[in-house]
């Protein structure tokens, strides 16, 4: 394998790590042809959740576009049952100043009839896995006031409560807070 630590000008493919023994699941990197599984997941959140800020669902040349843009690092990785996606998750740089470039934020999305299964805890998992051996010490979670779910997923994971920004965000007439969780690694 290619070195993909911080600072390194090699990008490579990161090692997934085995599920559980005896999962029916199995996590592997999105390719292109993830494309619709994923968005038909994520649209449902753009439409009907406050799990994503985005107001607009993506269409499938974005999310294509979305998925051949991630490579090293920063590679998107989906959790399938057999042939089909039940969640995805990435990670992304926490900010764009020089600094800040051994931290970056996670997102993790399931199929809403699949949650419950462990599936957001194995992506987490292997998200915070990716990061560890990718050379950054913190990973970040921005996570809306009303999803006390992720919060509880990431807490099981490791994150703690840092801080919440007041009424930052708008969607379905309402205003949101953000939670922020961290975990140092």
């Amino acid at each position: 394998m290619v070195d993909t630590r911080v600072g390194s000008d090699a990008v490579a493919e990161p090692e997934l790590s085995a599920p559980p023994s005896g999962s029916p699941l199995a996590l592997r990197l999105a390719q292109v042809s993830d494309a619709e599984a994923i968005r038909t997941i994520y649209n449902h959140e753009v439409l009907h959740t406050f799990a994503t800020f985005d107001l607009v669902p993506r269409t499938l040349e974005e999310q294509q576009d979305w998925i051949a843009k991630r490579s090293g690092a920063f590679a998107a990785i989906v959790a399938v049952d057999g042939p089909t996606v039940v969640g995805f998750g990435s990670l992304s740089a926490y900010k764009e100043r020089a600094a800040y470039r051994t931290s970056v934020e996670d997102s993790v999305y399931v199929a809403g009839d699949q949650q419950g299964r462990g599936i957001g805890k194995l992506i987490v998992n292997e998200l915070l896995h990716i990061a560890r051996v990718s050379g950054f010490h913190a990973v970040f979670a921005r996570i809306s006031g009303p999803s006390e779910a992720s919060r509880a997923l990431h807490a099981a994971c490791g994150f703690d409560l840092v801080g919440i920004e007041r009424e930052v965000g708008r969607k379905f007439n309402k205003w949101l807070d953000v939670a922020i969780m961290q975990v140092l690694l």
